[in-house]
């Protein structure tokens, strides 16, 4: 989820945690799956075939003229999708001043909530808030559903400003991932001494995932919960991290060697990648062991994101398009995927 490449020094750096809320667990305390897949997504013990009609898909236009389309998260309970719509920064601090629009399907778009400072959003485990990395105040926030209350889930690290936040994802036990690269942090402090990360939220408490990528962006979860994999945007990198039960991650290796800077990204029940590309507005889509399937194509330009959605969750949502004239896509496919 980028808006303007920067590419930060790397060095190490060892960081302890800060105070967060975040819910504990799904509804009721009992989750449907295994700790990666959203609760209620993915039918148990189902089989599934080829995820693509061919291997190269055409999506379609719903509607263009946005400022810049982000983080699409699919609301069951409700039958909507949210996009975080970003303009172009302001202020002494150029901070990206970002509204969550709302599209209703078939076709009706509207303002789900102004001033959101927002770039990726997830679903919480009980489904009852959007998590938001939201670059406004640098933190990982959440907004109840029910009366768009904010929280705050993660606000610094040791005392440390984060960069921007710039996408979540989250387990269905409530732990949450996100990635911080430095894309929407204007003119404003650097805290991080130079290092582009991503985190974990648990328990109340933020540790640190990896502080060696350079610009970490999308972030997603295995179906089972074992694999952890996130983009590096200035590597052109796909790294894929070992899972432990607790939600603590063990040793990383390269998923794929992605040529066009890997930004947003989604899965299916089948474990399949979905990964959109900034700079060749495709979603490239991969096998669960890395081997390309195929691609979807959205805009000419600046594909962003993708997330599935619909009453059985086998549309995908792509956003996608140049500034000032980002859209959203669709097209159907063979699997249900998660609705972030």
């Amino acid at each position: 989820m980028r808006w303007r490449p920067t590419i930060a020094a790397l060095a190490g750096m060892c960081l302890a945690l800060s105070t967060a809320t975040f819910p504990a667990g799904a509804a009721g305390g009992v989750l449907a799956g295994p700790p990666g897949t959203p609760p209620g997504v993915c039918p148990a013990g189902a089989g599934y075939g080829p995820p693509l009609p061919g291997s190269s898909v055409l999506a379609t236009k719903i509607r263009s003229g946005f400022s810049f389309l982000e983080g699409p998260v699919w609301v069951a309970d409700g039958g909507y999708l949210l996009m975080s719509d970003m303009a172009a920064g302001t202020g002494p601090y150029n901070v990206q001043p970002s509204t969550i629009r709302r599209f209703t399907p078939p076709a009706t778009f509207d303002t789900f909530l102004a001033n959101a400072g927002s770039n990726g959003l997830a679903l919480s485990a009980d489904a009852q808030q959007i998590i938001a990395a939201t670059h406004d105040q640098r933190s990982l926030s959440a907004y109840r559903l029910s009366d768009l209350a904010r929280s705050t889930v993660a606000a610094n690290y040791q005392g440390r400003a984060f960069n921007s936040p710039n996408d979540v994802a989250v387990r269905s036990d409530g732990v949450a991932y996100f990635t911080d690269p430095n894309f929407q942090r204007g003119n404003r402090s650097d805290q991080m001494s130079g290092r582009t990360s991503v985190f974990r939220v648990s328990g109340g408490q933020v540790s640190l995932v990896d502080d060696r990528l350079r610009q970490p962006n999308g972030i997603a979860l295995s179906p089972d919960g074992t694999a952890l994999y996130v983009g590096a945007y200035s590597e052109n990198k796909i790294y894929k991290y070992a899972v432990q039960p607790d939600g603590s991650t063990g040793a990383r290796s390269v998923f794929v060697s992605y040529l066009g800077g890997p930004d947003g990204v989604t899965i299916d029940c089948a474990g399949n990648v979905y990964w959109a590309s900034g700079s060749d507005a495709l979603v490239h889509v991969y096998s669960p062991t890395g081997t390309q399937l195929g691609t979807i194509r959205a805009g000419t330009s600046g594909t962003t994101n993708v997330a599935f959605g619909g009453p059985d969750r086998q549309t995908l949502y792509i956003t996608s398009g140049p500034r000032n004239d980002s859209g959203l896509y669709s097209v159907r496919l063979n699997i249900p995927g998660y609705p972030y």
